[in-house]
């Protein structure tokens, strides 16, 4: 291994040991009260080492949010290539119900990333360029579905691409908060069957 590789190798394991006690930190003390200071005291190591790789909190929070956000967008990137109107409906509950039920796994950090989002426009920008990625993904299903005689084609799909992100956002958030009042898994049955109703042929 040379010189160059051991530099390489000892910067990916101080980023890794950051993002580590960051997490730790901002579960423990919430975004607003969370300070770089506590995270690099955690991860030992030195102040100019740690910003070297981070600006701030806000930069170590982007990289744990775009980590626990790519495994929400693995659910959206199921394959969706169904034949029928039923074959669609069970995609769709199941992209439904997997994305609801990982808002409830994850849980503790996305209660981090809520206060976040409403206290940090940095945060807050990060969040809506998450939320058109899944937008775009969506329009582009159902745009397929639209043009293989599946679904209504007068209706412009990137608007329902739209609502049908802001249903799931808002009953994300519910079951982030423990506001939920019945089973996520009757949740997505409910707001797929009413989805698909609206938009399949």
């Amino acid at each position: 291994m040379t010189v160059e590789d051991k530099r390489h190798l000892r910067s990916i394991l101080t980023r890794q040991k950051l993002l580590g006690a960051a997490k730790e930190v901002f579960l423990q003390e919430g975004f607003q009260k969370a300070t770089i200071s506590q995270m690099i005291k955690k991860a030992k190591v030195g102040y100019g080492t740690a910003y070297v790789h981070f600006e701030g909190k806000e930069d170590l929070l982007i990289v744990l949010m775009e980590d626990v956000m790519e495994r929400f967008y693995e659910i959206a990137e199921i394959s969706f290539l169904p034949k029928s109107k039923q074959e669609a409906e069970e995609i769709i509950y199941k992209q439904a119900n997997g994305f609801l039920t990982m808002a409830e796994a994850e849980r503790d950090m996305m209660q981090v990333f809520e206060q976040a989002i409403g206290v940090s426009s940095l945060i807050s920008d990060k969040w809506k360029m998450i939320r058109e990625k899944f937008i775009q993904r969506i329009s582009k299903d159902i745009a397929y579905t639209q043009k293989n005689g599946l679904a209504r084609a007068e209706l412009d799909h990137e608007i329902v691409a739209r609502g049908w992100f802001f249903t799931n956002e808002m009953y994300l958030w519910e079951i982030v908060r423990n506001e939920h009042h019945t089973s996520v898994e009757e949740i997505a049955k409910t707001i797929t069957s009413i989805y698909v109703a609206g938009l399949y042929i």
